[in-house]
C-alpha cells in the first residue's frame, strides 16, 4: 500500500537517495549506479542487472519514468521483495582487506545445487565459491596471500572469533574437520551470469572423522552438526 502511495513515493525517494540514520542503503553503497545491482531471485528477471531492468520497462514511455518508480513498480509486482546482490566492493578493496592479518575469510552463502530443488534464482557465486576463489585467485594466481595465512583466515582464525572449541586446527583431540585440495588446481568456476558451476581441485572433504566428498563426489554421509559458541 505505500508503494502504490504517490505521497509516500516522495518520501520513499528522498530516503534512498540520501539514506537514513542507522540504515544499510544499498543504493547509496553502490554510489547509485543501477548496473551494479543484479537480480538474484527467481523471477523473470533474474541474472539481469537493474540498469537493463529499468531499460526495458521505460521502452517507448515517453517522458521515460523515474528508475525509483520502476524499482517501486518491480517490488510490487514481485510481492515487496526482490532478492538482490550488489557490487559494494571494488577489487582494491577486497586485496587491502584480505591482506590484513585480523581479517578472516567466510561466506554467508545458502546451501545450493546445480541441478534439482536446491538450484533456484540466480544467487551470488559465492554460495558455490568463495574458499576456492581465494585459493586460486588470491593466492595461487596474484600472490595477494600466502596459502599458510588464507587457510588461517578460513579455519582457526575463523573458530576463535566464533568461539568454538576443537574446532579449526589439526591437532590432537580436535574434531576431524578437514578439506583436501590440491593447490596447484583448486579454482573457483561458479560467475555471476552462470552461477551453478562447482569449483575444481579439492579432493576430499572429512567432518567429524567422516568422508563426506570423496574425489569430487559425494558420499550420501551427513555427519554435520550445528555448531554453538562456546565463551
Amino acid at each position: 500500500a505505500r508503494l502504490r502511495d504517490p505521497a509516500q513515493r516522495i518520501k520513499l525517494k528522498e530516503d534512498i537517495r540520501n539514506g537514513l540514520p542507522g540504515w544499510d542503503n544499498h543504493y547509496t553503497a553502490v554510489g547509485g549506479d543501477w548496473s551494479r545491482m543484479l537480480i538474484s531471485a527467481n523471477n523473470k528477471f533474474k541474472g539481469l542487472t537493474m540498469d537493463t531492468v529499468i531499460a526495458q520497462k521505460s521502452q517507448g514511455r515517453n517522458p521515460a519514468p523515474d528508475p525509483l518508480d520502476i524499482l517501486f513498480d518491480l517490488l510490487i509486482e514481485q510481492g515487496g521483495s526482490v532478492g538482490t546482490v550488489y557490487a559494494h566492493h571494488t577489487e582494491a578493496d577486497m586485496n587491502l582487506a584480505m591482506a590484513q592479518p585480523w581479517c578472516s575469510i567466510g561466506s554467508d552463502g545458502s546451501a545450493y545445487a546445480i541441478e534439482g530443488p536446491l538450484r533456484r534464482g540466480n544467487p551470488h557465486p559465492r554460495n558455490f565459491g568463495t574458499f576456492p576463489r581465494v585459493l586460486g585467485g588470491y593466492v595461487r594466481e596474484r600472490g595477494v596471500l600466502r596459502l599458510e595465512d588464507a587457510v588461517r583466515k578460513m579455519t582457526s582464525l575463523n573458530a576463535a572469533k566464533l568461539g568454538l572449541r576443537d574446532r579449526g586446527l589439526l591437532r590432537a583431540g580436535n574434531f576431524a574437520d578437514l578439506a583436501l585440495f590440491d593447490p596447484e588446481r583448486v579454482v573457483d568456476r561458479s560467475t555471476y551470469e552462470d552461477p551453478f558451476r562447482y569449483n575444481e581441485g579439492i579432493e576430499y572433504v572429512i567432518v567429524n572423522g567422516q568422508i563426506v566428498l570423496e574425489k569430487g563426489h559425494h558420499t550420501g554421509t551427513r555427519p554435520g552438526r550445528a555448531l554453538r559458541h562456546h565463551p
